[in-house]
């Protein structure tokens, strides 16, 4: 079976990769798809080196935690009026939605560790201790 043949999104069930959102499929990808799991927006921008720091965390947490919750990112850049619609004032911004709607986020580029603690707090992943 060749992957690169594969619709994009059986290749992100199977690697778990994040989703790039834009003003065109924000309400299917992000407000849609948040109805049946919870979906963890990234608004970043490639100028922004705490995005870049972030970018990989959440990568890696959307891996290990295996479809738990959705990523998607969003370039503040080219999709301003999302930015706007959210009230993006600074970046890296994560906002949180669950069942349509934004229900948390947070602003910077948090260590892995507090990231895990505001999925747990926000019920997207659960931590169970040895």
């Amino acid at each position: 079976m060749v992957w690169t043949k594969l619709p994009a999104t059986i290749i992100n069930k199977i690697w778990g990769k994040m989703v790039e959102v834009n003003e065109e499929n924000f309400q299917k990808e992000v407000l849609e798809k948040s109805k049946e799991k919870p979906v963890l927006v990234d608004f970043w921008a490639e100028w922004c080196m705490p995005c870049l720091m972030l970018g990989p965390t959440l990568e890696k947490l959307e891996k290990k935690y295996n479809g738990k919750f959705i990523l998607a990112k969003i370039n503040v850049d080219q999709n301003q009026a999302l930015a706007s619609r959210y009230r993006i004032m600074s970046i890296p911004n994560v906002k949180l939605f669950k069942g349509g709607k934004e229900v948390d986020g947070f602003v910077g580029a948090l260590p892995e560790s507090e990231i895990v603690n505001f999925l747990e707090k926000n019920g997207c992943i659960s931590i169970i201790l040895p």
